[in-house]
């Protein structure tokens, strides 16, 4: 039988002990060669619609930089928590933040944020845009956007449509939409978007405009009826939901971009960089396809051309959150 050794009783060789760490020092350390070069801060709880696209390619994108690169939630306070991180950081290209239009809403209603939307950032890649559906009970009157704005205006105050809360997209874009189409119908914020459409599955609210990634789950509920899409033109993904536009509400059009942002001071030549393997992976399978299962078209824009969206964006937001009159309370 033989002994267990006693760790304590080990006996060794100096020297064979001093040799075998000069041979691991000639080795390459995996911890080394895996280490966290870089981070997309997402300023929302995880597995929301703000990281879903950055999950969807930030794998193809640190491929493409050979690095390796990690999703960081840091929610709170509206987004402002994860948003002031990436402000506050180094320029140096590995603190980037997942973005999207909303990015401009709470400085357009007034809020005093702890960092400048547009001042603190440099717009890096534009991943791709976000349309949004009106979804209906299907137990209402009405079976498209005409039939809705008639029934609207000749039954004021019977109507009332859900959002994800006062500011949130969905709230703008069916705000939006009733004071293009000049009806009145009444708004009930909710906690979330899925809370919304619950409730307009059951019959106590009437409609809600929400995003593409989020109605595959009701597009085949007898209790739903899609009647547009606020994209200029019909999604790939959905390709028989009707525009605004087709519907009779010409030019009538809501999208959200989701982008990356760098700290402001960040050199030009590492935006350069990171722009080219952005659009690389977004370009790619299985990221591309993963991208449109969300309801997102994937774009692929250079740096001055994702500039210009970005503030032109800002001031279609401003104009938007003034036209249906929002304010931070």
């Amino acid at each position: 039988m033989t002994t267990p050794l006693n760790p304590f009783e080990v006996k060794f060789d100096k020297r064979d002990f001093i040799g075998s760490l000069l041979a691991l020092t000639c080795l390459p350390t995996f911890a080394q060669s895996n280490k966290t070069v870089g981070k997309i801060v997402v300023p929302f709880a995880p597995g929301g619609a703000r990281e879903l696209p950055a999950r969807a390619m930030y794998q193809e994108m640190a491929r493409e930089l050979g690095e390796n690169w990690i999703i960081e939630s840091h929610q709170g306070a509206g987004g402002a928590i994860g948003t002031s991180l990436v402000a506050n950081s180094a320029p140096d290209g590995k603190t980037l933040l997942m973005a999207a239009s909303s990015h401009f809403v709470t400085a357009a209603l007034g809020a005093k944020p702890f960092y400048d939307p547009i001042k603190d950032f440099a717009p890096v890649a534009n991943i791709g845009a976000q349309s949004y559906v009106l979804l209906t009970n299907s137990q209402m009157p009405f079976t498209n956007v005409g039939e809705l704005i008639e029934f609207a205006r000749k039954h004021p105050g019977e109507l009332n449509y859900g959002s994800a809360g006062i500011g949130s997209s969905t709230h703008l874009a069916m705000a939006y939409f009733c004071k293009t189409a000049g009806i009145e119908i009444m708004h009930v914020p909710y906690k979330g978007t899925q809370e919304a459409t619950n409730d307009v599955l059951a019959g106590r609210a009437q409609a809600v405009i929400v995003p593409t990634a989020g109605i595959g789950v009701y597009i085949s509920d007898s209790r739903i009826r899609a009647l547009a899409i606020t994209a200029k033109k019909r999604s790939t993904l959905r390709p028989q939901i009707l525009t605004f536009h087709e519907s009779g509400l010409k030019d009538f059009f809501f999208e959200s971009w989701f982008g990356l942002l760098a700290p402001a001071a960040t050199p030009k030549p590492i935006l350069e960089r990171l722009n080219a393997a952005i659009n690389k992976a977004i370009s790619l399978e299985p990221a591309k396809s993963r991208i449109l299962n969300q309801g997102i078209e994937p774009a692929n824009m250079g740096l001055e051309e994702f500039n210009h969206l970005f503030l032109a964006d800002k001031e279609l937001m401003t104009k938007l959150v003034k036209l249906v009159g929002l304010t931070r309370d």
